[in-house]
C-alpha cells in the first residue's frame, strides 16, 4: 500500500518529528548535533524555509518549520539523507537511522503553533534532561528566553513567535508557567 501524500502549500507550518531507528541514540556527542544544525543550515541556504523551533534530543528531533516555495518532503530530505549518511561512515553503521518518515503535523492555527512550540521547547525538561529548559544546549529556547543578550543562529526565525505576545518575557511566562508543566517520572 502507498503512502499518503503529504500536504503542502507555499507558507504551510509544520511540527516535524523524527526518531531513532528502533528508539536508538541519533545524537552521540556534540559534533553530532551540530553536524545536524549545519545540515539544517545548508539546506535553508538551497531551499529557504522559516525554522520557528527546534529541540534536537538524544534519540529523536522536533522542528516547527514553515515552507515558503519548497515542499516539506525535499527540505527535509535534504536534511535527514545527509545526516543518516554522516552517521553510518561516522559509527561504522549500515541501515537505517531514523525510524520510518519523518512525522509531520499541519499547523492550522496561531494557538496551534504556539503550543507546539512550547511542547518542543519543554522537551528536555520533561524528559529531566534538565532542570531549566533554556540550559539545554541543542534546543532554539535559550533564543527565547535570552532574546536580548543572546544572538540566535542565522537559520532560526524568533519574530513571528515572540510578535504573537505583547512583551518577549510573555513568551517566556507562557512556557514555563504554565499548570501542565510537568515532568515525566
Amino acid at each position: 500500500m502507498s503512502r499518503k501524500n503529504r500536504i503542502w502549500y507555499p507558507g504551510a507550518i509544520y511540527h516535524v518529528t523524527s526518531r531513532g531507528n528502533r528508539r536508538a541514540t541519533i545524537f552521540c556527542d556534540d559534533h553530532d548535533y551540530t553536524k545536524y544544525l549545519s545540515l539544517l543550515s545548508e539546506t535553508q541556504q538551497t531551499y529557504p524555509f522559516q525554522l520557528h523551533a527546534f529541540c534536537l534530543m538524544p534519540n529523536h528531533l522536533h522542528l516547527l518549520l514553515e515552507t515558503n516555495d519548497t515542499h516539506i518532503r525535499d527540505i527535509m530530505w535534504s536534511i535527514q539523507t545527509p545526516y543518516a549518511r554522516y552517521i553510518n561512515k561516522k559509527y561504522d553503521l549500515v541501515g537505517h537511522v531514523f525510524q520510518g518518515r519523518y512525522g509531520s503535523e499541519m499547523i492550522n492555527s496561531q494557538k496551534y503553533f504556539i503550543d507546539a512550540s512550547r511542547y518542543i521547547h519543554l522537551n528536555p525538561y520533561k524528559a529531566s534532561l534538565v532542570d531549566d529548559p533554556a540550559d539545554y544546549p541543542w534546543s532554539s529556547y535559550m533564543y527565547y528566553r535570552h532574546v536580548n543578550s543572546v544572538i540566535p543562529p542565522s537559520f532560526l526565525n524568533t519574530t513571528k513567535t515572540l510578535s504573537l505576545f505583547s512583551e518577549h518575557n510573555n513568551y517566556y511566562l507562557y512556557v514555563e508557567h504554565e499548570p501542565e508543566q510537568t515532568r515525566q517520572q
